[in-house]
C-alpha cells in the first residue's frame, strides 16, 4: 500500500479508507485494553491520532516499542474520531517499528523547551512543533521566490561560492586555502605567499553573488541568484549568521525606480504565497510566538510602501519626539532604531529610503548628479528594519574607476567587472534579500539561528 502523507489525510481522508502512514511518535497514552499514539511525519503541524487495540498482533510488544521519538509504519482504517478537535483517527491493523527511542533518554519530552536548549540538540529540534513550522514556512518562502522570478522570465544563475573579490569591501571574509598550515610559505616580506596556494592567489568564501550576477545580466537581461553566502563577522547577536542565504536579482536596462518597484512587488508576492501555502503554521506563530505575525503579513500585502529619500528620512528623524541612542545627522548610516522608527512608528508600514550619501555606500552604486549621494535604496520593514538593500549600478566606466580608487581598491583586480562598462554597458540595477532575515520576519522568531536548519556562528559549527 502506498504511504500517504498525514497532511493530506487530515484534509481529505475519509472514514473507512485503508491507509498506511510513516512517521515519528510524538506522544503515547495507555489505557486499559487500548492505547493512543500521536504520529507526525513533518508534513503538517497537526499529528494523526492512531488507536492501538489489544487485538493488534503482538500488542504488548508493540506497546513497549512505540515510545515518544520512535519511528513507525502504521497501516489501518480511518474512522470518525469521537474526540474534540479532530475529524478522523487511524485504527491500526498493523504496526512496524523502524527505530526505538528510550523514553528515559529521549531529549524531546512533552513539555516546553527553550530555543537555547533546542540549539544544543540541533539534530533533533526539527521534530518540534515550532521548528517544524519554521522549516515548512522557509520551504514555502523559497518556492515563492523561485516562482516570482520564473514567472517574470528571470534566469536563475549559480554564482561561485569561492571568489577572489570582496564585493562589499568590508574585509569580513573567510579565506579559502589549501596551504599546509604547519608550514605556510612566506614571501621575502614575510607575508603569506598565496601564489603557491590552490588558485595561485588569495581566495575567499563569497559575501555576495552580485558582481557575477551583473556579468550574466549583461547577456540575459534579467537574472537572479539564490545561494549561500558567508561573512566572518565576529558577532553573536540574534541578527547575525556566518553562513546565510541571499537572493539577488540583477536587471539590465533598469534604473533605481524600477529596482524599487520590483522589490516592493517581490515582498508582497512571497508574503501572500506563504500565507496561502502555510496557513496553519502562520496561525501557530501568531498564537505562540508573536501575535502580530498575521497583521504584519497583511500590512506588507495590502499597503503601498512609503518612499522617501535619505535626506527626508534624516529630517523626519530630527523632528521625532524621542531620543535615539545613536545620533541623527546627515552623512551617518541609519541604525536599526532609526529604521524601525520610520517603519513602525511614523509610517506604520514598509518604507523605501533612497539616495544615500556616497560615503556610506559601496563603490558599485551609481553616483547621483549632485555627486553627494548614490542611487541606492533600502526597504525598511516594521519590527526588523532593513530587509532589502539595493541600488542602480554605476554603468559609466570613468566614474566607476574613480569610485574604486576612492575606496582604496585596485581597478586592476576588477578588470573583468570594468570590461562590462567597456563593451555594451547599459543602465542596470539590483538588490539583495537576506533569506533568513525574511523568514525571521515572517514567523516572528526572535533569533535568526532558529530559522536556518544548521546555524553557523562564532565558535559554533556543530551538526
Amino acid at each position: 500500500m502506498v504511504t500517504q502523507r498525514i497532511v493530506e489525510l487530515l484534509r481529505n481522508g475519509q472514514p473507512d479508507e485503508s491507509v498506511t502512514i510513516k512517521g515519528w511518535v510524538r506522544t503515547k497514552r495507555e489505557l486499559k485494553g487500548f492505547a493512543f499514539i500521536e504520529v507526525n511525519d513533518g508534513s503538517s503541524m497537526a499529528n494523526l491520532q492512531v488507536v492501538l487495540n489489544s487485538d493488534l498482533p503482538e500488542y504488548e510488544a508493540v506497546l513497549k516499542q512505540v515510545n515518544t521519538g520512535a519511528s513507525v509504519e502504521v497501516t489501518g482504517v480511518l474512522v470518525e474520531s469521537p474526540a474534540k478537535g479532530q475529524r478522523i483517527e487511524l485504527k491500526a491493523s498493523s504496526v512496524k517499528v523502524y527505530g526505538e527511542a528510550d523514553p528515559e533518554k529521549y531529549p524531546l519530552q512533552k513539555k516546553r523547551h527553550s530555543f537555547e536548549f533546542l540549539r544544543e540538540i540541533g539534530h533533533l529540534r526539527s521534530r518540534t512543533n515550532t521548528l517544524g513550522a519554521v522549516f515548512r514556512v522557509r520551504n514555502a518562502c523559497a518556492n515563492a521566490i523561485h516562482q516570482f522570478f520564473q514567472e517574470r522570465e528571470f534566469l536563475w544563475v549559480h554564482t561561485p561560492i569561492i571568489t577572489a573579490s570582496d564585493c562589499e569591501g568590508a574585509g569580513e571574509l573567510f579565506t579559502v586555502t589549501n596551504l599546509n598550515l604547519k608550514d605556510v610559505p612566506k614571501t621575502d616580506n614575510q607575508e603569506i605567499d598565496f601564489s603557491q596556494d590552490f588558485f595561485g592567489r588569495r581566495a575567499y568564501l563569497t559575501v555576495s553573488g552580485q558582481l557575477e550576477a551583473e556579468v550574466m545580466a549583461m547577456a540575459f537581461s534579467n537574472v537572479y541568484t539564490f545561494g549561500p553566502t558567508f561573512r566572518a563577522e565576529n558577532s553573536n547577536t540574534s541578527r547575525h549568521l556566518a553562513e546565510f542565504w541571499m537572493v539577488e536579482p540583477e536587471m539590465a536596462f533598469c534604473d533605481l525606480q524600477g529596482d524599487m518597484d520590483l522589490a516592493e512587488e517581490f515582498l508582497r508576492y512571497i508574503f501572500k504565497s506563504v500565507l496561502e501555502k502555510c496557513p496553519e503554521d502562520m496561525e501557530f506563530f501568531n498564537q505562540r510566538i508573536d501575535n502580530t505575525v498575521l497583521a504584519t503579513a497583511e500590512n506588507i500585502i495590502n499597503n503601498q510602501f512609503e518612499r522617501i529619500t535619505y535626506t527626508d528620512a534624516i529630517a523626519l528623524l530630527e523632528k521625532a519626539d524621542r531620543k535615539f541612542e545613536f545620533p541623527v545627522e546627515w552623512g551617518a548610516d541609519l541604525q536599526s532604531e532609526h529604521e524601525r522608527y520610520l517603519a513602525e512608528e511614523l509610517f506604520k508600514k514598509p518604507v523605501i529610503v533612497s539616495n544615500y550619501p556616497v560615503g556610506i555606500k559601496a563603490f558599485y552604486m551609481r553616483l547621483d548628479d549632485d555627486e553627494k549621494t548614490v542611487s541606492a535604496m533600502d526597504v525598511l520593514a516594521p519590527k526588523i528594519g532593513e530587509i532589502i538593500g539595493g541600488s542602480q549600478r554605476e554603468e559609466r566606466l570613468d566614474v566607476l574607476e574613480r569610485r574604486i580608487k576612492s575606496q582604496g581598491m585596485n581597478p586592476e583586480d576588477l578588470w573583468w567587472y570594468l570590461d562590462l562598462r567597456r563593451y555594451g554597458t547599459v543602465p542596470h540595477a539590483g538588490f539583495g534579500l537576506g533569506f533568513e532575515r525574511v523568514v525571521q520576519f515572517m514567523t516572528g522568531m526572535g533569533n535568526i539561528r532558529d530559522v536556518i536548519p544548521f546555524p553557523r556562528t562564532p565558535l559554533s559549527a556543530e551538526f
